[in-house]
């Protein structure tokens, strides 16, 4: 059997109940606080205590290139993937910032970027391949290949739950990838590149349309293939980072590890794992709703609350990485605040 297929973890009834229970007698009326009550019930049920904390976030942004980008879909050059990977581990990126502002450990894997052997400091190199291959002349990745991506996120998500960790967030990078992940959600959704594909780092009308052709072509190229498979729709026009956020959020329920999903990208790999691996949705909680066209589609399709939007369209984790504020906020509210009867408030209504 695919260590994929391994059940998630049972979320714990008692402390689901204990945490409602203790919602009803803080000082509010009840329901007040709407969805940081929830996130700190649900938070509570996962990490099966009474008081729920994300003290330790783990952060890990997975990188890798796409052979699509030789099809033009993008409004930046290849290049940029490795340039972000020394970004991200200097502490100029925007996912560096949050790692910093929420005492988050941060790491960087490339699963497969282009280009000469390198060694930068901070970046763990795991290049699986130069990149996927273009997925509008061929598969993306063999079977082996998105195996072994896979284990990347797997064996993360290890390393996180070794070191502590109370939160799991996973993020991309890889120029060319929103292409990548609307076209493995057009296979999972049943749908055409219009109902799921925007316009990623901001790409022109005409390219726009043009990216879309390139994606139902593909579909179409891959059909065979794939069928109703959701592994082999990942083989067939994933990649190798989208591939390994896939593995981690299996791994993270699995192990019983909470995880934040982030944006479009991040919620095609939830999506994945999923179909992949059923019991992993009930470990998830999504940080937001970003402006991307089609994420608000496959938040549906999971049943998702996200807790914030914002309009954001970056990646890399960015908004996950600020729901940790508010997840934070939660369990502090929850654990903080006082009782009716410790406070000596009425609590019954007249």
């Amino acid at each position: 059997m695919n260590w994929w297929l391994e059940a998630g973890q049972q979320l714990s009834e008692s402390a689901r109940l204990a945490a409602e229970q203790r919602q009803l007698q803080l000082t509010k009326p009840t329901g007040s606080l709407s969805e940081l009550e929830r996130t700190a019930v649900v938070l509570a049920s996962l990490q099966n205590t009474a008081q729920p904390q994300i003290d330790q976030p783990w952060i890990t942004i997975f990188a890798g290139d796409h052979g699509v980008m030789a099809e033009n879909i993008s409004a930046y050059p290849q290049a940029v993937t490795r340039q972000m990977l020394q970004n991200f581990t200097t502490g100029g990126a925007c996912i560096s910032v949050i790692a910093k502002q929420y005492h988050a450990t941060l790491q960087v894997i490339d699963c497969g970027s282009v280009g000469e052997v390198y060694d930068y400091a901070g970046v763990e190199r795991h290049c699986i391949a130069q990149g996927t291959a273009n997925f509008a002349k061929e598969r993306a990745m063999t079977e082996e290949h998105c195996m072994q991506a896979l284990a990347l996120g797997r064996d993360s998500v290890n390393q996180a739950h070794a070191s502590g960790a109370s939160i799991y967030v996973a993020g991309e990078m890889g120029i060319g990838n929103t292409c990548s992940a609307s076209a493995v959600a057009c296979f999972l959704l049943h749908e055409p590149a219009e109902n799921l594909t925007g316009v990623g780092t901001g790409i022109r009308a005409e390219q726009l349309e043009h990216k879309k052709r390139v994606i139902d072509q593909a579909v179409k190229l891959h059909a065979d293939y794939v069928v109703d498979d959701a592994f082999k729709a990942l083989c067939a026009v994933g990649g190798l980072e989208i591939a390994a956020m896939t593995g981690a959020y299996i791994r993270c329920a699995q192990i019983g590890l909470p995880m934040v999903v982030d944006g479009f990208i991040s919620t095609v790999s939830a999506l994945l794992a999923v179909k992949m691996n059923p019991s992993v949705r009930a470990w998830m909680l999504f940080g937001h709703q970003s402006a991307e066209y089609g994420h608000r589609r496959l938040l549906a399709e999971l049943q998702a609350e996200p807790l914030l939007k914002l309009n954001l369209r970056l990646g890399e984790g960015s908004g996950a990485g600020a729901a940790l504020g508010i997840i934070q906020l939660a369990c502090a509210l929850h654990n903080q605040m006082a009782t009716f009867a410790e406070a000596a408030v009425i609590g019954e209504k007249v």
